[in-house]
């Protein structure tokens, strides 16, 4: 396994912020309603635009189909090495080696009430490798999946080291019900890409045998979940489940004290600050493995100034990271050198300090004189009209534009709504820089350095070097820890240079729950928040 422990850092996950807030309920509903069966989350759910498991690479959604979807394994908070049993109690290497054997939980019904069994397993992810989505890519070592009987199920790997257990947990993994995806257009195997028609299906309903059922999402509004009445484990507290979409974080602050959310993800840093003193609201922390980044083409016809390396080691070296940490986060915030966070194997603060860009304007001017343009030039960084972590992403635009026209790069900011950003980032079409997120779909270094090497340098027209490809897969099959984090040292240290993505910061999130809430258990493990077992005073 090529991570570690993040036991001594902890970090959560908040969201953004977009669009307008909703009404809220009279005074005090959520309180009444804690008493009674209603959980009510405030969150920006701007970015959401499928609850198919296999289709979803968003920030939000996450939390929502981890509570509707089961996977094979899972990881727990205090432990984001070692997989924990979930819809499979046990694995072990197939006889030749190959691959991994899975034995499933005996008993385990749909929240239709059918028994799962390895054929719906076996469906599931020939969905996922036939749908060739960004969900297949996290699991491309899969060569294969056999039934060996109703029980037991096998994982033929076209890379027998790949570190896929990690992987399997997260929710684009969960295991759906066969016959009920089947009636509603779903199809599997090669093909399945231009066949497959549940998606529009699956935004409204669910098919798994997680703790909640999905029942209705209204876009820009609301997701309504319903308690499974033939979940396998502890029936969770709450029966319904409603996550408001708030884009404001004053709103949020607001519907907090008021009670009318039982929590608020999306507060900023001095909003916190004043519920210090309100006996009825807490902060509740943990680390996350989250960071916000801004990615920078090097495509010639968008911007040719950066298209040369000197003119972004120009913008890197120009950014007051320290800033951006200490006085626009307040300090709750790390800042990686690359896309590994801190607290996985290789990825250190120190690290980090060693390798990665910090301000030094007078070298960023000695850049921009060696890229031919000693006067500056100008580019244009995206965004969406969002929060993260605290913070919009117009202030952190703001704050960028003012660092860099210090050197004498000429900024121009352009908003965007969160869906359109995202088109425009994964098509590659951006004219200059973007200002986006990574949150994990898995804790896996391997996911986050095989998305560099294959999606994301796309996104920035960057033609990766074989050599590069190739030390991702020796860093992720290591199997000697220490010897892998030399590795994962290297990758980061080139693509520093390479100075296409400068990472702004890892953020320490907080979130503002009401006391009426007793257990709120927080994740970094990629869903944010374990939902069923929230549990009211």
């Amino acid at each position: 396994m090529s991570i570690t422990t993040l036991s001594r850092r902890s970090l959560m996950r908040l969201l953004g912020a977009s669009a307008a807030a909703l009404p809220l309920l009279p005074a005090g509903r959520a309180l009444a309603q804690a008493r009674g069966s209603t959980l009510v989350i405030g969150l920006d759910i701007s970015d959401t635009i499928t609850f198919d498991p296999v289709r979803q690479a968003q920030y939000t959604p996450p939390m929502t189909l981890a509570a509707c979807y089961d996977s094979l394994m899972t990881l727990e908070a205090h432990d984001l090495i070692n997989p924990k049993p979930s819809l499979a109690t046990s694995w072990t290497r197939t006889p030749d080696g190959q691959g991994w054997r899975f034995t499933l939980r005996p008993n385990v019904r749909f929240a239709s009430g059918a028994t799962m069994t390895a054929e719906d397993v076996k469906f599931s992810f020939d969905r996922i490798l036939g749908m060739q989505e960004q969900t297949q890519q996290y699991i491309k070592a899969v060569d294969r999946v056999e039934v060996v009987d109703a029980q037991t199920v096998d994982f033929i790997l076209n890379s027998p080291n790949a570190p896929v257990l990690p992987i399997f947990c997260n929710p684009g993994c969960g295991i759906a019900e066969k016959a009920v995806l089947t009636r509603q257009g779903a199809t599997a195997g090669p093909g399945a890409k231009d066949t497959d028609r549940a998606t529009e299906w699956l935004n409204g309903n669910s098919a798994g045998t997680g703790p909640y059922r999905l029942v209705r999402w209204e876009r820009n509004a609301q997701i309504q979940l319903q308690r499974n009445p033939n979940y396998w484990g502890t029936a969770p507290a709450f029966e319904r489940v409603i996550i408001r979409h708030l884009s404001d974080s004053a709103a949020q602050l607001l519907a907090v004290r008021r009670g009318d959310v039982h929590a608020a993800f999306n507060l900023i840093p001095e909003q916190m600050a004043t519920l210090r003193g309100d006996p009825n609201v807490r902060t509740e922390r943990l680390p996350s493995l989250d960071f916000v980044y801004m990615a920078v083409t090097q495509n010639p016809a968008a911007n040719p100034v950066l298209a040369k390396k000197e003119a972004r080691h120009a913008i890197g070296h120009a950014i007051d990271y320290e800033g951006i940490l200490n006085n626009l986060l307040g300090g709750v915030a790390l800042r990686p050198a690359h896309f590994l966070p801190i607290g996985v194997n290789g990825s250190t603060e120190q690290i980090a300090r060693e390798i990665g860009f910090s301000q030094n304007l007078d070298r960023s001017r000695q850049l921009l004189q060696q890229a031919g343009v000693p006067e500056g030039f100008e580019m244009e960084i995206a965004y969406g009209n969002a929060a993260v972590a605290g913070i919009s992403y117009q202030v952190l635009g703001q704050k960028l534009q003012s660092d860099l026209a210090r050197v004498g790069i000429r900024v121009r900011l352009n908003p965007m709504d969160q869906v359109n950003i995202r088109t425009v980032y994964t098509q590659g079409r951006e004219a200059g820089g973007v200002l986006t997120f990574w949150n994990p779909p898995a804790v896996c270094n391997d996911l986050w350095a095989s998305a560099v090497v294959e999606r994301v340098a796309r996104r920035v027209h960057w033609t990766v070097p074989p050599e590069m490809t190739a030390l991702v897969k020796r860093a992720s099959e290591e199997q000697n820890l220490d010897t892998a984090a030399n590795l994962w040292i290297e990758w980061q240290r080139k693509m520093v240079d390479e100075a296409h993505h400068f990472i702004l910061f890892q953020p320490i999130y907080q979130i503002a729950v009401r006391n009426n809430i007793r257990g709120f258990p927080l994740t970094a493990a990629g869903w944010q928040l374990e939902m069923a077992h929230v549990t009211p005073a």
